[in-house]
């Protein structure tokens, strides 16, 4: 038995090399008696009759053969495997070769039908013709793939490796297998229709076509549409060996498409008859019929404390609550789940806090590329803050904490799911503490903080905008993650009176984005400068809108008194006269920082000297007058 093999793959084998044996027996015995035969008259020559559960049957039905042309088959294999019928062949054409001349005696006129180029020898390239000479005497080859599922041998076409992944079929239908995957193979139990799915992320999609795959008994063929040939001549021959493949192996295609590559998957997709599913977050459009568009739908709450219970195993008791407050901050696909449940089950510091840290790992997947994460270590005590301020900004961490709690066990997001959200906005002049206040707060929670950079959110093009916005709020409600749109005004400005084209589109713009606030679970933090340059019905969609003070004196004092590190060494410093200096929370960081390095390139600890150059050159920066009262901060 060959290793790794089961019995009854093994007797399928020796049943398919029997079957070959037989073929090969029969094409022999009709060589020998063509060559027997007399001239003149016409031979007679036993039927060619391969055996039921041979190769030969199987490639018929699915290149829908006939028995000539399965005959052919035989005959190139035997010349390649059987040294009898290579010498039969030699004998009746001096030259060698299985030539379509050798054919025509054997087979008769029928074989220039079967050796036309659309004929399905030539057109799933299962023979190929010698390029130089006569049409009647080029050698016939079998192509070396299908000499070897002849043979009972299944493996990748080499001319696909580095194009196509083949993977595995599942073993039966995961415990984790998305309601989609049954919908899929239940469309592809009458037809083949092509699959356009779209939604949630690469690996969610290709987790549904796996598992639509496992109902089926079928392979999966995976490439992306990236590395589809743009010559058509290279696109052609590759759907050819694809659909070839696809027959041989019992498999489906996927085709992965970003929006770049949408329109190459589309065209190769329309080359393919089996089974394909085109996946991508908005699906190009194909022209082949019968098609299906579907989208993915992210689990919801139960589905996902299921799947973690499921992942876990005998640990999901000892997770107790901490399972529910997972499932409710980070919706979290199948395949995510069960990668951040493996890794917390190698970490250690405890199974809650090592699940938390495995599923905002897991989240930053699909975030990568959107916007830049920040790393921070910032706590309350950085902030200074007026009173109302610090108790405003708590609340909302706490909002967020149990926001599990009130949206699935309370029921609020059974009765209504929009506007369950905690959007803010952090209004005030640069330096207050705005992003400082969203560090905290992510820290706070431990989740992650997303800048969004406008810069590659808003586009030119009509509709690109509201697809970018799309995707950043899909993956970061997937990662349970906080959004930071910097100067937010930017971006949500008043909406405009209409008077032309670009007016109108502003407008669907910022009423988009009105909606995708209002529909976002997390936290979208917005930062601005001049609150009066928010629309007013954007401002009403905000459930916490904290205003951030200029800070005061005896806030200057106390940022003086809190912005040096513990371990820096200082001498002399006077927070309450370095109040006197009329700066932002920022600034002063700023030159209490630039201070430091000009105290550390002396070798000494801080002193108000360094602080009076590191101020002079701060305000020189903001082009803001050193002032009297200013100077004599220093004496």
């Amino acid at each position: 038995m060959t290793a790794g093999m089961n019995p009854s793959a093994d007797m399928a084998l020796t049943l398919i090399r029997e079957g070959l044996d037989d073929a090969l027996a029969q094409v022999n015995a009709r060589l020998e008696a063509l060559s027997l035969g007399r001239e003149g008259e016409a031979p007679i020559l036993p039927p060619f009759e391969p055996p039921q559960g041979s190769a030969f049957g199987m490639l018929g039905l699915v290149f829908h053969l006939s028995l000539a042309e399965q005959e052919v088959l035989a005959l190139a294999a035997g010349r390649e495997l059987d040294g009898s019928i290579a010498a039969a062949i030699a004998g009746l054409d001096s030259s060698g070769v299985l030539s379509p001349a050798l054919l025509e005696r054997l087979i008769g006129p029928a074989i220039w039908d079967i050796l036309c180029p659309e004929a399905p020898l030539r057109r799933w390239r299962l023979i190929e013709l010698a390029e130089a000479g006569p049409l009647h005497a080029r050698g016939i080859r079998l192509d070396e793939r299908i000499l070897h599922a002849l043979l009972g041998t299944q493996y990748l076409d080499d001319r696909l490796s580095g194009l196509v992944r083949l993977s595995a079929p599942l073993r039966g239908a995961p415990e984790s297998e998305p309601p989609l995957a049954q919908v899929i193979a239940g469309l592809w139990q009458d037809a083949a229709p092509l699959i356009q799915l779209g939604g949630r992320t690469q690996r969610a999609r290709r987790h549904v076509a796996m598992c639509a795959a496992a109902r089926m008994t079928l392979r999966v063929l995976r490439l992306s549409a990236r590395d589809i040939p743009a010559d058509w001549t290279q696109r052609q021959a590759l759907a050819t060996l694809l659909e070839r493949e696809l027959a041989l192996s019992g498999g489906l295609a996927l085709i992965e498409a970003d929006a770049d590559s949408a329109d190459s998957g589309a065209t190769l997709a329309d080359l393919l008859a089996g089974p394909v599913i085109v996946a991508a977050d908005d699906p190009p459009s194909v022209d082949r019929t019968p098609r299906v568009r579907l989208e993915l739908e992210p689990p919801d709450f139960a589905e996902r404390r299921e799947l973690w219970r499921t992942a876990l195993g005998p640990e999901a008791d000892a997770a107790g609550s901490a399972l529910d407050r997972l499932a409710g901050q980070f919706a979290l696909d199948p395949p995510a789940i069960e990668a951040a449940a493996g890794m917390a089950a190698h970490r250690g510091g405890g199974l809650g806090a090592a699940m938390w840290q495995a599923a905002r790992e897991q989240g930053r997947r699909a975030l990568h590329g959107l916007a830049d994460r920040i790393d921070s270590r910032a706590v309350w005590d950085d902030l200074v803050l007026p009173r109302a301020q610090m108790a405003t900004l708590r609340d909302l961490t706490g909002h967020l904490r149990e926001a599990w709690r009130v949206n699935n066990d309370w029921g609020w997001a059974e009765r209504n799911p929009r506007g369950l959200g905690a959007a803010a906005l952090f209004a005030g002049a640069s330096g207050t503490g705005k992003t400082l206040a969203a560090e905290v707060i992510a820290g706070e929670l431990s989740l992650d903080l997303y800048r969004i950079d406008l810069s590659q959110v808003v586009s030119k093009y009509i509709g690109e905008t509201e697809k970018n916005l799309s995707r950043i709020f899909t993956a970061a409600e997937d990662g349970g993650a906080i959004l930071l749109f910097d100067e937010a005004d930017a971006l949500f400005g008043k909406r405009s009176e209409v008077k032309d084209s670009h007016d109108r589109y502003a407008n669907v713009e910022v009423s988009y984005l009105l909606q995708k606030m209002e529909a976002y679970r997390g936290l979208a933090v917005l930062t601005t400068n001049q609150k009066s340059a928010l629309d007013p019905a954007f401002l009403r969609r905000l459930r916490y809108v904290v205003s951030f003070p200029f800070p005061d004196a005896a806030a200057r004092a106390e940022i003086w008194a809190r912005v040096f590190p513990d371990r820096t060494p200082r001498e002399g410093l006077e927070p309450a006269r370095l109040a006197g200096l009329g700066l932002s929370g920022g600034s002063i960081r700023s030159v209490a920082l630039n201070a430091t390095y000009l105290a550390a390139a002396e070798a000494g600890p801080v002193r108000m000297d360094h602080v009076r150059r590191a101020a002079h050159r701060e305000y020189a920066k903001l082009e803001k007058p050193f002032s009297t009262n200013e100077q004599g901060v220093f004496g």
